[in-house]
C-alpha cells in the first residue's frame, strides 16, 4: 500500500494524461495513461482498496481523489457521462499540488465548493456510491456460485442475448455458459462466458486458460467478474491474432445491473416549481 503514489503526487500526471489524450478522456483512459507514464508495476496497480467492500484498486481510489481536488481548483471538469476534460486554466497552467491542496482545504465548510474530507477517512464525492459496496457484498458473500451464474444468465437475457444456457460442467475449461448475441436484428455472434464470483484480480493466465477453452466453440468470449482485471489481463483479452474476449469487472457489472433495474432501483425525487411569469401572461 505504501508503494502506491499519494493522491497529490497523481495530480500532475492526471493533467498530463488529459493533455496527452487531447484534452479529455474517460476514467479508464486517464488511469491507463497515468500508469503507463509513471511506469507503475503490477504490484502497485493491482493493490485493492478494500477487498471486503468493493473491487476497486487503491490506485483508482487515489486517482479519484486527485481528480476531485483538480476539479475544485478549477483545472478539470467532468460530464454526466463520466468523461473528464481540461478547463481553459487546465490546458496551460503549471500544476502545484501543494497550492491545490491548500486552496481546496481552505474552502469554508457549507459553501457550494465544500471542502472534501481528509483522503485517509472518506471517499471523494465521485466515489460516494455506497450502493455499489452493498451490492458487491451481496454478490460475493451471499450469492453462491450457482446463484451467481443464474444472475448472469438473466443479465445476458435482459441485455438482448438469446439461447442463453448455463453449462458449468467440471473440466469445461472455465466455460460457465453460452449464448447468442444479436446485433441490430441482422447479425449474431456465438458467445461463451465465464462468470467469476471473486474478490481479487483476474490475471492474464486466467484469460489465456479461458481463451484456450473457447477456441473453436464461439466467435467471442465474455469474462464477467465481481473483482477486477490486471493490466496484463486486459492486454491479453485484446491481443492481436487471438479470439477477442470482452471483460466486465465488478464496477461495470454493478452499473449494468443498475441500468437494467435488476435488484437495483433508482429513486427519483420530484421537484415542482411554479412559473409566476407564466401566470402573469393572462
Amino acid at each position: 500500500m505504501k508503494q502506491v503514489p499519494a493522491y497529490d503526487r497523481l495530480m500532475k500526471p492526471v493533467v498530463d494524461a488529459l493533455r496527452q489524450l487531447g484534452g479529455s478522456g474517460s476514467i479508464g483512459e486517464i488511469a491507463t495513461t497515468v500508469i503507463d507514464t509513471m511506469k507503475l508495476p503490477a504490484s502497485v496497480t493491482e493493490v485493492l482498496h478494500d477487498p471486503e467492500t468493493d473491487s476497486g484498486t487503491e490506485i483508482e481510489y487515489r486517482l479519484a481523489w486527485a481528480r476531485t481536488y483538480l476539479k475544485k481548483f478549477g483545472l478539470v471538469e467532468n460530464s454526466v457521462r463520466g468523461v473528464w476534460s481540461l478547463t481553459k486554466r487546465g490546458e496551460n497552467e503549471e500544476i502545484d499540488p501543494k497550492q491545490i491542496v491548500q486552496f481546496v482545504r481552505a474552502i469554508p465548510r457549507g459553501s457550494k465548493r465544500n471542502t472534501p474530507p481528509k483522503p485517509d477517512c472518506e471517499p471523494p464525492e465521485e466515489l460516494e456510491e455506497k450502493w455499489q459496496a452493498h451490492l458487491h457484498g451481496i454478490l460475493t458473500n451471499i450469492l453462491n456460485p450457482a446463484a451467481f451464474e443464474r444472475l448472469i444468465q438473466r443479465l445476458l437475457r435482459e441485455s438482448g442475448f438469446i439461447q442463453v444456457e448455463v453449462t458449468g460442467r467440471t473440466g469445461d475449461g472455465g466455460i460457465d455458459g453460452k449464448g447468442i448475441a444479436k446485433l441490430h436484428g441482422f447479425m449474431s455472434f456465438h458467445v461463451v462466458f465465464q462468470c467469476k464470483r471473486y474478490k481479487g484480480t483476474i490475471s492474464a493466465s486466467q484469460i489465456r486458460d479461458f481463451r484456450g477453452a473457447m477456441v473453436g466453440r464461439a466467435d467471442k468470449g465474455l469474462f464477467i467478474t465481481t473483482g477486477t482485471f490486471s493490466r496484463d489481463a486486459a492486454k491479453e483479452a485484446t491481443r492481436d491474432g487471438a479470439p477477442p474476449i470482452d471483460l466486465v469487472d465488478g464496477d461495470a457489472l454493478a452499473l449494468k445491473l443498475k441500468e437494467l433495474k435488476l435488484g437495483v432501483q433508482t429513486e427519483l425525487i420530484e421537484k415542482v416549481s411554479v412559473d409566476e411569469k407564466w401566470f402573469s401572461s393572462f
